[in-house]
């Protein structure tokens, strides 16, 4: 399975506009790929800019955490992705949690965790 997702330099796992890393973790070639990420910091459409690379990449999967979609990349991704919520914080902890994670794919998202988010 080709499991993509996006973070930052240390390797923390960030919502999919505010990582300059995507990476697709490649199971069966057995390593992560990295590539910039050209949604990185683009303030409308950076999550949109983001899923469209990990799509043309063929992910299979997307690591999520609740703001890391926003419904315009999740409408992009219904239907052609998993989803794979987790707690998890940096890279390394997920690979090393990889196949529990897989366990709790879901094909469909509750709506607050892609929800648009706005300062109080």
């Amino acid at each position: 399975m080709k499991i993509g997702l996006v973070m930052d330099e240390d390797h923390n796992l960030t919502p999919l506009d505010q990582g300059p890393i995507l990476a697709i973790i490649d199971e069966e070639k057995k390593l992560v790929e990295t590539y910039e990420n050209p949604g990185y910091g683009v303030p409308h459409g950076g999550k949109e800019m983001a899923m469209e690379a990990m799509l043309t990449l063929d992910a299979e999967a997307v690591v999520v955490k609740k703001g890391f979609l926003c419904p315009g990349s999740y409408s992009m991704s219904y239907g052609r992705l998993k989803y794979l919520p987790t707690d998890h914080q940096k890279l390394e902890e997920l690979l090393n949690d990889l196949e529990k994670v897989k366990k709790e794919a879901l094909e469909e998202l509750d709506p607050e965790m892609y929800a648009e988010m706005y300062p109080e």
